[in-house]
């Protein structure tokens, strides 16, 4: 009523109204991406204003792609996208647990029950849950060789949940084999150190690892060779181009010869540095079939293009300065911007260069080489948006084995944790917490419950059967989880079904923040100036 005499245009949403609408938002996107997840999953298919398809199973890229209009919903949505920022995977799970949280409190807020009471035994029941986390996870010593096999497990079960079995089992070995390609013991890996690289041609199943790098051009000159073998690469960020002076300047010629001699000394720079790169191109070269290849990240332009091809060199220009470092660290040598001193201990090596030509489009491949770095998962699909669906599983595949790596730890996956934790949480933590807070650790505890519940709806499995038969198992001692085929219980460990660390601790710490925070709005005021912040 104050708000009233303050502002009579507000639309307000008194008490219940207001916990009502946040139930409801955050129950609806649940209901949304529910039946996305696990391997058995559906997919969306999102249409765009111009008709343009997507389709995707992957909860990250729907809740970036949807047009959600409802606040709550939004605020939600964000939560799950910044989970899949920080550990690249999780988005469907934060947000169904999150339904799930605001689900189990309505049943005790209906009957009277405040908010407040259900946020401390969430609060309670979050630090219960994270300590048993990290009794419950799996170690996994990383030392200088990783584990490949473990590594491949957690690929698998995060692949599996985007894409269908056979493509994603194929993916699995392309993933990990990428990951290890680029890890050195000691140093922090850089997923940019794997160029993802998609070709719109042949079918998902042709898509590989190359362990080298594909760059997306190839030469400017037609003399050119389109394949060379036993190659020298000299990666360089030199302008071979004619620059203009920034300065106006006028000249008076009185005859062609001083023309011809005024043109000469205008290129003499570009062809002195040119001339440079052939005298180590015929000192590497002389005596043996080994072929030169120059790769720059400024422009070449005709006439040199003309003088490195009568040399028998190929030049490729204006490549991506990325590019510039994964090739130092794939064929090695080093990158060099001066062409003063030059010596064969800056050059790479690769043992075949090839162009491919699809259409317009050109690539050029550097495979065959020593010790790589760097690589390249070369994505092939017929349309755009199996190569997108097949990019985004790549992406999160990717992030998953460095998860790994950095965690040198993993969790039981196939629903065995949740219900683990639920056990833990009504067997031991609730009698440790007097009064009305057990209440809120119960419902969290059957929250948890959420995923292996979706996962036999999912299945087509009766959710009752499945829970009950997990549960006892779970008391009887025995860590399960679900097998999605027959609904029976399975040892996820004999399974090789693992997930991240890093991704359950994030979901189990903010899934209840944003829940509390929800559960404790009161009031929904619709009379706030513009936030946004003025141009």
């Amino acid at each position: 009523m104050s708000l009233r005499v303050l502002n009579p245009n507000a639309e307000v949403l008194n008490k219940s109204a207001a916990l009502h609408m946040n139930i409801n938002a955050a129950k609806g996107l649940q209901d949304v991406l529910k039946s996305n997840l696990g391997p058995k999953g559906t997919i969306k298919m999102l249409v765009g204003g111009a008709g343009d398809i997507k389709l995707t199973k992957d909860g990250n890229t729907l809740l970036k792609e949807m047009q959600i209009q409802n606040p709550t919903a939004i605020m939600i949505a964000r939560t799950a996208v910044a989970q899949d920022d920080i550990s690249g995977d999780g988005t469907t799970s934060t947000v169904i647990f999150i339904g799930e949280l605001m689900k189990q409190s309505e049943r005790y807020i209906d009957e009277g029950m405040h908010p407040r009471v259900l946020v401390d035994g969430f609060e309670i029941a979050k630090r219960a849950t994270l300590q048993f986390l990290e009794k419950f996870k799996t170690p996994v010593v990383m030392g200088n060789e990783p584990d490949k096999e473990i590594l491949k497990m957690v690929a698998r079960t995060t692949l599996r949940t985007k894409l269908y079995e056979a493509l994603a089992d194929q993916l699995t070995d392309i993933v990990v084999n990428g990951v290890l390609c680029i890890w050195k013991p000691e140093e922090a890996l850089d997923l940019f150190m794997v160029e993802i690289m998609h070709m719109r041609q042949k079918f998902d199943v042709d898509t590989r690892l190359v362990e080298g790098l594909v760059l997306d051009h190839g030469s400017r000159h037609p003399d050119m060779k389109r394949r060379a073998e036993n190659c020298h690469i000299l990666t360089c960020n030199v302008s071979l181009e004619y620059d203009k002076s920034e300065i106006n300047a006028g000249f008076f010629y009185s005859n062609a010869e001083q023309r011809e001699a005024m043109v000469a000394a205008e290129r003499q720079q570009v062809d002195e540095r040119v001339r440079k790169i052939i005298e180590l191109k015929n000192k590497v070269c002389s005596g043996n079939d080994n072929n030169f290849v120059v790769i720059n990240q400024k422009g070449i332009d005709p006439p040199s293009l003309d003088l490195l091809a009568r040399a028998g060199i190929i030049a490729l220009r204006r490549a991506k300065r990325r590019n510039m470092e994964r090739l130092v660290l794939a064929c090695g040598g080093e990158a060099v911007n001066s062409v003063d001193d030059l010596t064969p201990d800056s050059l790479g090596w690769a043992g075949l260069v090839y162009e491919h030509i699809i259409g317009e489009e050109k690539y050029t491949f550097v495979e065959n080489v020593k010790n790589p770095h760097s690589c390249t998962i070369l994505i092939k699909g017929p349309n755009d948006h199996t190569i997108a669906q097949i990019k985004d599983a790549v992406r999160d595949g990717l992030r998953a084995v460095k998860n790994t790596i950095e965690d040198e730890a993993v969790v039981l996956g196939a629903g065995a944790f949740e219900v683990a934790a639920r056990q833990y949480l009504v067997n031991e933590v609730k009698k440790t917490v007097q009064g009305r807070a057990q209440l809120g650790v119960e419902a969290f505890a059957d929250s948890l419950l959420v995923v292996p519940k979706t996962l036999a709806e999912n299945s087509g499995l009766d959710t009752q059967d499945v829970i009950i038969a997990l549960k006892g198992e779970h008391d009887r001692g025995n860590v399960v989880g679900l097998n999605q085929h027959s609904g029976d219980p399975i040892d996820p460990q004999m399974e090789g079904i693992f997930d991240n660390y890093s991704v359950k601790r994030q979901i189990i710490n903010s899934g209840p923040v944003i829940a509390s925070q929800l559960l404790l709005v009161d009031e929904v005021i619709r009379a706030g100036r513009n936030m946004r912040k003025p141009n």
